[in-house]
């Protein structure tokens, strides 16, 4: 009889760890190409403390093509978070997307991660002043599927360009890699800057960056896209380019699946924005110092890309939404 109690209750233990383990859910997070911010912030959130020991759910890492597969992906439920550029979260929502009718209103907003500028480099003494002067040139355009391809492709498009240049699609550790066996002419990111790819390709070749944001202010292009700002990237920030060079920015947000549960998003802001949270992500990229809770919903207009229930909870609390 004593057998028989010590086996009814190890099969109870048994069948009750099995049971709570089915009972913690697994979230996707769709993340980005290698040598892209996009999978640095996946892996980032992913193997943070709080996030792996949360009773209720656990984060897997997904690398993906970038924001415009991201923001596919979490529409259909396939990942429940994402980061998507809040310019595909706008167009998308409303059907605007070049070449792509289908409305994405799954899509909600989580928070502002950080402003990713474009950058398109090329060689130093290549006589390129501006993008325009790429016709009939090689150039990596992004990863398909990229929110650097589809901006890039919006981009060139509007200076008349996208048709007279050899386009390349390829991520950019791939791109910089090309650049440096000169199979390319220059190549195009839309990425945080110091971008890993850029540097490497810096290692090999004297680059320069192209003024994209007098080709963007003398084109009209803020007029077309207003949700684009206007940045410049630091002098220095590249080994060789030594001069300030105006560029235009998108935020990258992290966005939620409508379906996902207010309190799981909750959570994860909580644990995210928390002061060891931000800690650990600029110890995973320097990037994310653009973090912080008074930014968490920075450029972010509710109206045109609405919060997820769980963030309007956070960021309500944390004071920044009224």
């Amino acid at each position: 009889m004593k057998r028989i109690y010590i086996l009814v209750f190890a099969l109870a233990l048994v069948f009750g760890m099995s049971f709570n383990a089915q009972a913690k859910k697994r979230y996707v997070f769709g993340g980005g190409p290698a040598g892209g911010t996009f999978q640095i912030v996946a892996n980032a959130i992913q193997v943070f403390g709080p996030i792996k020991n949360n009773p209720n759910f656990s984060i897997k890492a997904q690398s993906s093509g970038g924001s415009t597969e991201n923001l596919r992906t979490v529409n259909a439920g396939r990942c429940a978070f994402g980061t998507v550029y809040a310019g595909e979260v706008y167009l998308g929502r409303n059907g605007k997307l070049t070449g792509d009718p289908n409305t994405y209103e799954n899509v909600l907003t989580v928070g502002y991660l950080y402003g990713a500028p474009a950058q398109l480099v090329i060689r130093k003494g290549s006589g390129i002043k501006s993008a325009k002067d790429l016709a009939g040139k090689k150039v990596g355009v992004g990863n398909a599927g990229s929110g650097a391809f589809a901006n890039c492709e919006r981009f060139f498009t509007h200076l008349g360009i996208w048709d007279k240049i050899e386009r390349n699609a390829m991520g950019y550790n791939d791109a910089a890699q090309a650049f440096g066996n000169e199979q390319l002419d220059a190549f195009w990111l839309l990425t945080a800057y110091p971008s890993g790819a850029v540097i490497m390709a810096a290692q090999t070749n004297d680059i320069d960056l192209v003024d994209v944001g007098a080709d963007a202010e003398n084109s009209g292009y803020f007029q077309a896209y207003p949700y684009f700002g206007k940045l410049t990237i630091p002098a220095g920030t590249y080994r060789g380019v030594d001069h300030d060079t105006p560029s235009f920015f998108d935020s990258a947000l992290l966005v939620a699946n409508a379906d996902v549960p207010a309190e799981d998003v909750y959570q994860l802001l909580k644990a995210v924005w928390s002061e060891a949270g931000l800690k650990h992500m600029v110890e995973q990229k320097k990037t994310f110092k653009a973090m912080s809770v008074a930014d968490g919903l920075k450029g972010v207009n509710p109206e045109a890309t609405p919060l997820h229930p769980g963030a309007v909870k956070f960021w309500k609390e944390m004071g920044v939404l009224k």
